[in-house]
């Protein structure tokens, strides 16, 4: 969800030349709650909001240093050419809202729980930028869109438990359906070339995710979690540009801690320490890649959450803070979610 409204600060630095971010993949680690990675242990229908927001002031290279400059080029051509310095400015703020459905029929496949999920996306994305080359030439985005994201859909998650283990893996992939335009156009100084439109929510690619989660139960009531999950993405190429972006693994690790607040254990607090480690497996593809830089990203934080046992209803909230990210944004998120069987 991160990259959402990246969209628009990086159809600005397309123009500005070889110092643009570089593409993001789908999967973001810091939307789901420690237990949301496994097949739920009863069969039924269950249906989960989840609502996020990213902030950020920040955008880092390859190095993980601030980028306060863009170097700008003209479209490709004989001669020289111009090395411009471009300030660069970044406000970005994006809430995502994701209704999710999932459908456990009571069956086994493989001896585990089967289970399906479909979980589309509307985003707002609220973006001010500025690109600035001294007193003579300036380009400011101010925007602001609510529209339709990518969707994931997940037909293939399966579970198995254990007295002290539950274990997960699913298939899953982001259908582009979400809002998604480009243009082309002439910017002074720099040339003709082809931007996406700075309100799109969409990413214009589709993503193929492989997904397994492993969960340590040290007691045998498992209300402490020790959890591990490890994603891989593997994106298409994206709509109208000769670009492939790079694959991508994330490892989500926490810790989950159920604490009775009522003697009858009806009502549970849980609380415990997460986050997520990211990494670009292979480099961007194709003559619009914007460099050979490979993204990473780090994010520490925890959880907090309240279940009613007899509703079969959760809520939870999660905050991280992202640190030594390199070639993208490195900002806070705070997420909201609640969840329920029928």
């Amino acid at each position: 969800m991160r990259r959402i409204a990246a969209i628009a600060v990086c159809s600005l630095l397309l123009a500005a030349g070889d110092a643009r971010a570089g593409e993001i993949g789908h999967y973001n680690g810091g939307f789901l709650n420690l237990r949301d990675f496994f097949v739920p242990a009863e069969p039924g229908f269950y249906a989960a909001i989840y609502n996020f927001y990213y902030t950020t002031d920040r955008l880092n290279d390859k190095h993980g240093d601030k980028i306060d400059t863009v170097i700008a080029n003209p479209s490709p051509g004989p001669g020289p050419g111009l090395n411009v310095p471009v300030s660069l400015d970044v406000n970005l703020d994006l809430y995502a809202l994701s209704p999710a459905v999932i459908w456990e029929p009571d069956v086994n496949v493989l001896g585990g729980r089967y289970a399906f999920l479909v979980a589309p996306t509307f985003a707002n994305a609220s973006v001010e930028a500025a690109l600035d080359i001294g007193s003579r030439i300036g380009r400011d985005a101010d925007n602001a869109s609510f529209n339709v994201g990518d969707m994931l859909v997940q037909p293939l998650w399966l579970g198995w438990s254990w007295k002290h283990f539950d274990v997960s893996a699913a298939y899953g992939f982001y259908a582009a359906v979400g809002k998604y335009d480009t243009k082309t156009r002439t910017l002074p100084l720099i040339g003709t070339v082809t931007t996406e439109d700075p309100d799109n929510i969409g990413y214009g690619f589709w993503t193929h995710q492989v997904q397994g989660s492993a969960a340590w139960y040290p007691f045998d009531h498992k209300g402490t979690a020790v959890v591990g999950a490890i994603t891989y993405e593997h994106n298409e190429s994206k709509e109208d540009f000769d670009l492939q972006p790079g694959d991508v693994v994330t490892l989500n690790w926490g810790i989950s801690q159920y604490i009775p607040l009522t003697g009858d254990q009806h009502l549970l607090l849980e609380i415990g320490p997460a986050g997520w480690d990211g990494w670009q497996t292979s480099d961007d593809r194709g003559s619009d890649a914007a460099n050979d830089n490979r993204d990473r990203a780090h994010a520490a934080g925890g959880q907090i959450g309240l279940s009613y046992v007899p509703w079969h209803l959760a809520t939870n909230f999660h905050g991280f803070y992202e640190y030594a990210t390199e070639d993208r944004f490195q900002g806070t998120v705070l997420g909201v979610s609640v969840a329920k069987k029928f």
